[in-house]
């Protein structure tokens, strides 16, 4: 949310961002725990599987009935979208991508590469930021 208001989003956009980004990954709770829970990088099918949180996160939040609901579904169907046009679910490129969702991106990728994962350690603050920026554009 913080990010959005640095990108002067107004304050209604930002709150938008914000429960975006707090449910953005609310579409796992239909992902099997074999997949979600592995130990490793996923397979190739495994992949397949976790691609489908996105939308699965849209529907959920578009139940809540919220006056700003297809808004924050939006973006939250969008967070895994790339700039470059290699992102999922829908393959979106360049500003097509709602800037809120290129702001939760930004954000659950920083928050991704400093936490600890099964498979690996958390990255300094420094190098996160360093790969963020090495992948402008993309």
């Amino acid at each position: 949310q913080r990010l959005a208001a640095h990108c002067d989003l107004d304050d209604q956009a930002c709150a938008q961002v914000g429960l975006a980004a707090r449910f953005h990954d609310i579409g796992k709770i239909g992902i099997p725990d074999d997949v979600l829970l592995a130990p490793r990088r996923h397979t190739d099918e495994e992949r397949t599987i976790m691609r489908e949180h996105p939308v699965r996160g849209e529907h959920i939040f578009l139940a809540t009935g919220r006056s700003d609901a297809a808004l924050v579904a939006r973006l939250i169907r969008a967070h895994h979208e790339a700039f470059d046009g290699s992102g999922y679910p829908d393959g979106l490129r360049g500003e097509s991508i709602p800037l809120g969702a290129r702001i939760v991106t930004i954000a659950d990728a920083y928050d991704a590469m400093t936490s600890v994962r099964p498979y690996r350690d958390a990255m300094e603050h420094e190098t996160a930021l360093r790969i963020i920026d090495s992948q402008s554009g993309g």
